[in-house]
Order: structure tokens, then C-alpha cells, then sequence
């Protein structure tokens, strides 16, 4: 461990502050209306739609404007709740600093970083809560708390009005491709259903495939999260040779559409690719192997096309996970003119998506420079490299002694306030 700058102490999170996890609702719990229930996805933006609870709530699960919230299993992340008072769910932790909560922010945003760093590739979903309190941390005097976030707020300025016109820019990359999708599969006068168009399975259900049939190597299962919106993720997963053989119902070849029925906006669909090998979908993941008179290509991209998603959303089942059935997706009508006419309007379609693939990769390349500069301006800052030191201040340790007195009398009090009395000590 690196020397400490003067006037700091050696610390961790669980000692600067407490952490109240959310509470589990079920989903009998979910209304149209009361208080919204902060879920990990409207944290991030991946999932902005509200579910709501209209009854009573213990103080440790209510956010209100302003109140730090850390999410710690699938995502790691710091979030400031700007909204109306709302409910917290499981797996979201609400912040009580017992340090400036501005700095505290931003000490958690560099421990997840590097807890997140150090469970990279290890298959870690979730932050255990004695794991998560026990990360070591460097704590500076409060003066000079202060002072670093000042300075850190100043260089991140300008960091954030660069990530807000890369924001900017990705959402009309997305635009400009929905709307080339959108023109190229609308007025079509012939349509038809899907499954007359192509042979449509779904994935083994149950029993007859579990994560614990998944081993080292071994033919390929095609998840959720290979599925990209017209493009193939290569999430590995496996299974031996013989489960393969007893599941070829739902074996894929490369060629096929692999169809996710389950996600925001489905359908998303992708091209199973020519390097693949042995292969089979999962459940929720629905291959379509065409008939022979719509091109594999046209296909995929009809799917993921605007006029499409609109018939699904109409048809689509569930709050929380919204899903498509296998006979919905069977039933959704494309149009289908000439096999000559699908395979230009295939060639067209993907020479403009590429504009938008080099855009988009541009976008990536910069977000990736922003990533890395934020982490140095921490790391310069939580290594007492950011602002001077100033002798005057209070020490680092004078703080931490009042937050343990403070922490240890809340907790005799929390002792004599239950419920259940105390002992009587006999007199001697």
C-alpha cells in the first residue's frame, strides 16, 4: 500500500458511512401508482419504465431528491436519485455518509471501479456486503475533502459536456438506424406471417437444459445475450457432446435467425454466423430457418425493423420482462416482395448501416478515452495528488475517532431501546 499523504488515515467504506439495502417487492406488490420502485435498470437507463408501490414503507428503503444510492449485484455503479420520493429494491444500496457525501460519491464510483476490475472475468455478478464494507480506503482531512471535490467537479465539467455530446450523438446513430430499418420494410404491399415464411423453434425448457449443464467446451448455447440487434454476440456457454445430440430440435446452423423473444422491444433478432459449429438455442431464444423463398438477411433485418417491433408491442406479455410467445413472433407479418428485390433492398440496407457502424464505433473510441481520463483524475485525487495539503487542517484521524463515538453510542442505544429488557445483575 502506498504512504498516505499528511493528514490522512487508513479507513474503509463500512467505517465511512452505512449502507441500507433496498427491499425484495414482489411482483403481487407492483401498482399503476404511489411511490416508484427504484430498480437497478432505471438507475442505468436501461429500463426506464416505472413499477409502483402504494403501501407503507420502513424510512431505510425511501429515497428522496438528492439521496446516494450504489447498486451492487449485475451492475456496479453510484447513482444520485433525482425524482419524487421513491421505494428501493433489493440489490441497491441507500448511502448514509458519515463523511461529505460528495466525496464519499465519489470514493465509492473508484472502489467499484476497481472491485469491479478485480472480478472482471471471474464470473462475479454481485458484491458481497462484508466484502463491499471491508474495502480499504484513504481517507483525507474534511477540508481537504472538499477542496478535492471542487477540483475534481472542475476537471469532470468538462469530461461531462463532451460525454453528453457523445450521449447526443448515439442516440441519433440509433435514430438514423431505426429510420433506415423503417424505410426499407413500410409500404410493401405483399405481407406475410412469419411462420409461413420460415420454421420457427423455440428453446429446450425446464429440466432439459440447466446452468448445470453447462461445461468447459463442447457445443454452443445461444443465449439472450448473444443476440444483438442485427449483429452476434460471442457469449460463450457450453454443453457435452451427448446433451447436444439428445436437443437437435433446437439446433441452429450457421445461416439461421436466431430471434430474442424476451428483452426490451423484442423482437431482436441476428444471423447465426458461418464459424459457429454445433449450436442450439436456449429458451426465449427462437430460431427462424427460411423457407426458402425470403432470404435469411431480409429476414433478420425485418425483424429488427420499426414497423415489426410496433406489432409485437401491441401483443407483448409481461411488466417487468416484457415477452413475446413463440406464436406471436409466429404471427407478425412482414413484407416479402421478389427474392431478387430483398436481397438489393439487403445490400442498400447494410452499405447506410455501415456509415452508422463507423459512427458508432467512433463513439465508442472516445467514450473509452473519457472512461480512462475519469479514472485518473480519482486516482490522482484519492493518491493526495489533486490539491495541496494544508497543515491546518484537522487530521483525518480526529475525524474518523468522532464517527466511531458517534457509531458506538448508536449502537447502545439501538441496544437499550428493543424490545426485550435487560438483564437484572445480581447484587454482590
Amino acid at each position: 500500500m502506498s504512504e498516505l499523504s499528511p493528514g490522512w488515515a487508513q479507513t474503509t467504506l463500512g467505517e465511512i458511512g452505512q449502507y441500507l439495502n433496498g427491499r425484495g417487492f414482489k411482483k403481487s406488490e407492483w401498482r399503476e401508482l404511489g411511490r416508484p420502485i427504484i430498480r437497478i435498470q432505471n438507475l442505468t437507463g436501461s429500463g426506464a419504465r416505472f413499477n409502483y408501490f402504494d403501501g407503507e414503507a420502513d424510512e431505510r428503503h425511501i429515497a428522496r431528491e438528492g439521496d446516494l444510492l450504489v447498486s451492487w449485484a449485475a451492475t456496479l455503479g453510484v447513482f444520485v436519485w433525482h425524482g419524487p420520493e421513491a421505494v428501493i429494491n433489493q440489490h441497491i444500496f441507500k448511502v448514509e455518509s458519515h463523511v461529505d457525501r460528495r466525496f464519499h460519491r465519489y470514493v465509492l464510483q473508484s472502489s467499484l471501479a476497481d472491485l469491479q476490475r478485480q472480478t472482471h472475468g471471474s464470473g462475479m455478478v454481485h458484491i458481497t456486503k462484508s466484502k463491499f464494507d471491508s474495502t480499504p480506503v484513504a481517507l483525507p482531512p474534511l477540508n481537504e475533502q472538499r477542496r478535492i471535490v471542487a477540483a475534481i467537479e472542475k476537471q469532470l465539467s468538462r469530461l461531462d459536456a463532451a460525454d453528453a455530446a457523445l450521449a447526443t450523438a448515439r442516440v441519433r446513430a440509433r435514430q438514423f438506424w431505426e429510420a433506415v430499418l423503417e424505410e426499407a420494410f413500410t409500404n410493401h404491399a405483399s405481407r406475410r406471417k412469419v411462420g409461413d415464411v420460415a420454421a420457427l423453434a423455440d428453446g429446450p425448457f425446464g429440466s432439459n437444459l440447466k446452468t448445470s449443464h453447462y461445461v468447459a467446451e463442447g457445443p454452443r448455447v445461444l443465449r439472450l445475450q448473444n443476440i444483438g440487434a442485427g449483429f452476434f454476440r460471442d457469449e460463450k456457454a457450453h454443453i457435452a457432446q451427448e446433451h447436444f445430440e439428445g436437443l437437435l430440435k433446437h439446433e441452429v446452423v450457421p445461416g439461421d435467425v436466431v430471434v430474442a423473444s424476451l428483452g426490451e422491444e423484442p423482437p431482436r433478432a441476428c444471423l447465426v454466423p458461418e464459424w459457429l459449429g454445433d449450436a442450439i438455442v436456449k429458451a426465449d431464444c427462437i430460431r427462424a430457418r427460411s423457407r426458402g423463398d425470403v432470404d435469411a438477411s431480409y429476414l433478420m433485418w425485418a425483424l429488427n425493423s420499426r414497423p415489426v417491433k410496433a406489432q409485437a408491442a401491441t401483443r407483448i406479455k409481461g411488466i417487468g420482462r416484457p415477452r413475446l410467445g413463440l406464436g406471436v413472433i409466429r404471427d407478425l407479418e412482414i413484407p416479402v416482395p421478389p427474392l431478387a428485390k430483398q436481397q438489393r433492398i439487403v445490400a442498400e440496407v447494410e452499405e447506410r448501416l455501415s456509415v452508422i457502424d463507423a459512427m458508432r464505433a467512433s463513439i465508442n473510441r472516445a467514450e473509452r478515452r473519457s472512461a480512462t481520463l475519469r479514472r485518473s483524475i480519482l486516482e490522482r485525487a484519492f493518491r493526495g495528488e489533486l490539491v495541496p495539503q494544508d497543515p491546518s487542517d484537522e487530521p483525518a484521524s480526529v475525524l474518523l475517532e468522532r464517527i466511531r463515538i458517534t457509531r458506538g453510542a448508536d449502537t447502545v442505544v439501538k441496544v437499550r431501546s428493543g424490545s426485550r429488557p435487560a438483564a437484572r445483575r445480581p447484587v454482590r
